[in-house]
């Protein structure tokens, strides 16, 4: 019986979504509820509103899903999975991305509040290429000129190639979640993946160098076994901290 979760609430969902192992490889697969969960995942909150990733779909019936799982380190969650969606990042878009964002705002807020527009257009074209641009010796640039200002002023330090590699891929995570919730919420299951040879899935998918892999999602039906064990979690004293 196939088990939809979209009007139980949001903590139930919580609770039973699962890391699973193992997929059914014979109940019925509806891959257009991948489609609307990869639709819920583009609205997951996101660094600048830059949406630097992509989701590449992978089906069972594709002629790379079998190297795929392959270069998943063979693991059943690949292997048994009924479609694999990869979550890239795309840092070298950031152009194309910014460029969106400053047209968006050039047209829809012309009869705002013209300060908060130009305030709005300003950060598109000019701090975002100061972030996401790359030059030699830039990143110790934009970090000394952090550390100055700091030392007047609240400063964000994180400003680095690194720290905006970071946040690419924190934005990623995000939209990631938000699909393996979607995904329970339309009753199935899923499995993210980080154990896979990233350069070889690179080549296979034929990726921009510079694109990144920030994880793969195995997705299908649990199979009878396809949880491992009961779910565990560390004291929530051991990871809250009040102040």
């Amino acid at each position: 019986m196939k088990e939809n979760l979209q009007e139980s609430g949001f903590f139930s969902l919580v609770q039973a979504r699962r890391s699973v192992r193992v997929f059914n490889q014979t109940e019925p697969f509806d891959f257009s509820a991948v489609g609307r969960s990869i639709e819920a995942a583009v609205l997951a909150p996101n660094s600048s509103n830059m949406q630097l990733w992509e989701f590449h779909r992978v089906k069972e019936t594709s002629p790379l899903k079998v190297p795929l799982a392959k270069l998943c380190m063979g693991q059943k969650a690949a292997t048994t999975a009924r479609e694999l969606v990869l979550i890239v990042t795309r840092r070298d878009l950031w152009k194309k991305r910014a460029a969106a964002n400053y047209a968006y705002i050039d047209d829809c807020y012309k009869d705002s509040d013209p300060v908060k527009r130009k305030r709005g257009l300003s950060y598109y074209s000019k701090l975002i290429p100061k972030l996401y641009a790359w030059y030699p010796l830039w990143s110790p640039v934009k970090q000394i000129v952090a550390w100055a200002i700091g030392l007047k002023r609240p400063m964000v330090r994180e400003v680095s190639e690194a720290d905006v590699r970071v946040s690419v891929h924190k934005s990623a995570a995000l939209a990631a979640m938000t699909f393996m919730y979607a995904m329970k919420a339309e009753g199935y299951d899923t499995c993210p993946m980080e154990g896979f040879d990233s350069k070889r899935v690179k080549k296979l998918l034929n990726l921009p160098k510079s694109a990144e892999i920030n994880m793969i999602i195995g997705c299908g039906k649990s199979a009878p076994d396809g949880v491992y064990g009961p779910r565990f979690r560390v004291p929530m004293e051991d990871v809250v901290v009040e102040y």
